[in-house]
């Protein structure tokens, strides 16, 4: 398989070199813009004299090569939204200029939090000045007042803040998540501080939500329960936010996630069946266009009805590029079709590149094309029941090998029965979305059979019920488990010398994998090294204490929280992920500690501690202590001070002054992070 003999993958590559270039090199656009320019003239010109002798010309190659790097990096810029104009960044300093109105439009509604109801914001302008740009709105949830609803327009005197980094080691980054969303702020407010200018929709997500709220009023009449409610808006409408954590974690658990977000899988079961419906229209003059035409148009509606998201956006570009390559009869490379596709999104949308659904949606269409057929050669049952079973089998196994590696760096589980999952629920999947699709407008026509739409959320329950019991087979979820960047890229590494070893075997191709088998096992070693060392860490907690001592694969955890907290917390889960912790020891809070030659003093609450001949170089402050830190200060005079999440904010503020008038620098966990001491 000559797969980079094909232009457009190579122009695809080039592309995200590009973008990830850009993303992590600040080059202005004053440099990048002419230099593209003074390329692709370059290869314009080229491809003119050069003419049939394109194929043989390395000049040709490496131009073309620079010039689609060029156009990935002007890509990036052209579409960062604090380049434009008119973005508010570009006008005011958001956190240290005065503002006194800000007036914004509802884009998106996201899942809520416990104590705030969250939304995804349009800024119209800031001080009565037109300006852009896109902002996180955190309003406190009353369980009195109706939720917002798309387009909504709103007034607010609420300043912008800033969004908060993360604040214990290895905890998920929201901030840089939003950033790549080009979100770079937040506003905090309550619904009494919102006014409202305006709740018409003006634009076509707005008038998409109300669809859905419409079809949504129209099932909630019939006897769904809320858990079948919202499946059928994740399946059907491409909206989670509805879907209890319990649902959630099930699907996870069990391997089958992607059957909650609208994704490629979906989409491409509606193309079979749209391609079914409108295959008549073929028998009619230009009727293969017209088909085309149809298909893409509800394929695009399809998208705008689920709101437009990321993930919804990739598989209708995605299937777009493949139902008219299925209607124009021509012979046609999957593997172009997939960077086809591709090209375009990355082209409207570059930072599409680091969402993870993105990668993991091709990832899995690259790992079935091209090792689906040698897992299928491998047993050809003769029985077309089991066969079609074995096809599913062979699909699901090829798209873990994809997704593998990149699953286990972000959501750190493997489960282990995806393939049971898969095999029971994909079967029935057309099922229950052409069901969806026809119970969903008979409803919305009040035409829905009571018997029916029971039959439907029967099915819905059902398949709920089965995902919930193949998740609780604890057994077979591989939960906790570290795996590095490096660590990705050499596994992707060794599953493609793999395959292409399987294909064709040769010396060649066997020294190739062999050497990958020599580079993964470095990497596991490398990394198991890297985590050989010692940390004391006091993690920040509000309204508690939580110490954790680390010598090599071991963390030994002492805190003060009570079992429900006890229970919730995901503080120790996240920096034992991260540092690949093997066992973890639980111990009671001391007052004194040792680190190599450092020596830790902790005052807790009762105030009492002993100085002489310990001679403390980092003292740690926890539950409030009512002392004179003066006192203390001036006794020890120690290097570093640190106040963690469980102290009173009056007795901090008068602890960090005290600091400042003796130039002791002084560390609190609630505003630069858990501290982190490691021994030399």
């Amino acid at each position: 398989m000559k797969l980079l003999n094909f232009a457009i993958i190579k122009i695809i590559l080039c592309l995200i070199i590009g973008i990830l270039f850009a993303h992590y090199i600040d080059i202005p656009i004053i440099y990048s813009l002419p230099l593209t320019v003074t390329l692709a003239l370059g290869l314009a010109a080229f491809l003119i004299g050069e003419k049939k002798r394109l194929v043989k010309s390395y000049g040709f190659t490496i131009l073309t090569v620079f010039t689609f790097i060029a156009i990935g990096v002007l890509t990036y810029q052209l579409h960062d939204q604090k380049s434009f104009k008119k973005h508010y960044t570009r006008h005011i300093d958001p956190v240290n200029d005065s503002i006194e109105t800000i007036n914004f439009r509802i884009r998106e509604i996201l899942k809520p939090s416990v104590y705030h109801d969250k939304y995804i914001v349009d800024i119209l302008n800031i001080n009565d000045q037109q300006l852009i740009g896109k902002t996180l709105l955190n309003v406190q949830r009353d369980s009195l007042l109706q939720a917002f609803k798309v387009d909504d327009i709103f007034a607010t005197t609420s300043p912008l803040t800033d969004l908060n980094p993360p604040i214990n080691p290895n905890q998920f980054d929201y901030k840089k998540y939003l950033e790549k969303q080009y979100i770079y702020h937040q506003i905090f407010t309550e619904q009494d501080e919102l006014l409202r200018v305006s709740s018409d929709p003006h634009t076509i997500l707005g008038y998409a939500a109300q669809l859905r709220a419409h079809i949504n009023s129209k099932l909630k009449s019939y006897n769904f329960k809320p858990d079948e409610l919202a499946l059928i808006n994740a399946l059907l409408l491409g909206q989670r936010q509805d879907i209890s954590p319990e649902i959630y974690n099930s699907y996870s658990r069990a391997g089958a996630i992607h059957i909650l977000a609208v994704s490629g899988l979906h989409v491409g079961i509606v193309l079979l069946l749209l391609n079914s419906l409108f295959r008549p229209l073929e028998y009619f003059r230009r009727g293969k266009l017209i088909k085309t035409l149809l298909i893409l148009s509800i394929l695009w509606g399809f998208a705008v009805v689920a709101g437009l998201s990321a993930s919804v956006t990739r598989a209708v570009m995605m299937f777009s590029v493949v139902a008219i390559g299925m209607n124009l009869k021509r012979p046609s490379n999957i593997f172009n079709t997939l960077a086809i596709s591709m090209l375009f999104l990355l082209l409207f949308k570059p930072l599409f590149l680091f969402d993870v659904g993105f990668q993991m949606s091709y990832l899995a269409v690259i790992a079935i094309v091209g090792f689906q057929p040698l897992l299928a050669d491998l047993w050809q049952p003769q029985l077309k029941p089991i066969r079609k079973l074995w096809d599913i089998f062979t699909v699901t196994l090829a798209a873990q090998f994809g997704v593998v590696p990149v699953s286990l760096f972000y959501f750190h589980q493997f489960p282990g029965l995806f393939f049971l999952s898969n095999l029971v629920i994909i079967p029935f999947l057309g099922l229950i979305l052409g069901m969806g699709i026809f119970v969903i407008l008979l409803a919305s026509f009040n035409l829905l059979p009571l018997w029916l739409a029971d039959i439907y959320g029967g099915i819905i329950n059902l398949m709920n019920s089965f995902v919930r019991w193949v998740s609780l087979q604890e057994r077979f979820v591989f939960s906790d488990l570290s795996f590095s960047l490096l660590q990705v890229l050499t596994a992707y590494f060794l599953i493609v010398t793999l395959v292409v070893l399987s294909k064709k075997p040769g010396f060649k191709r066997v020294t190739i994998a062999m050497f990958a088998v020599l580079i993964f096992q470095s990497v596991l070693i490398f990394e198991k090294k890297k985590n050989q060392n010692e940390e004391f860490v006091v993690f920040h907690k509000s309204r508690h204490s939580l110490i954790g001592i680390k010598k090599n694969a071991t963390l030994t955890v002492a805190h003060n929280f009570d079992s429900l907290t006890s229970s919730r917390d995901h503080v120790i889960k996240n920096y034992k992920i991260g540092n690949a912790i093997n066992k973890i020891k639980k111990d009671n809070l001391e007052n004194i500690y040792e680190l190599g030659t450092t020596r830790i003093l902790i005052v807790d609450s009762a105030g009492i501690y002993r100085i002489p001949q310990l001679d403390p170089k980092v003292v740690i402050l926890r539950d409030s202590p009512k002392i004179n830190l003066n006192r203390l200060l001036d006794s020890i005079n120690p290097q570093l001070v640190v106040a963690d999440g469980s102290n009173y904010k009056s007795y901090v503020l008068r602890w960090e002054l005290s600091c400042m008038k003796r130039n002791i620098p002084f560390h609190l966990t609630g505003r630069e992070g858990a501290y982190v001491l490691r021994k030399q």
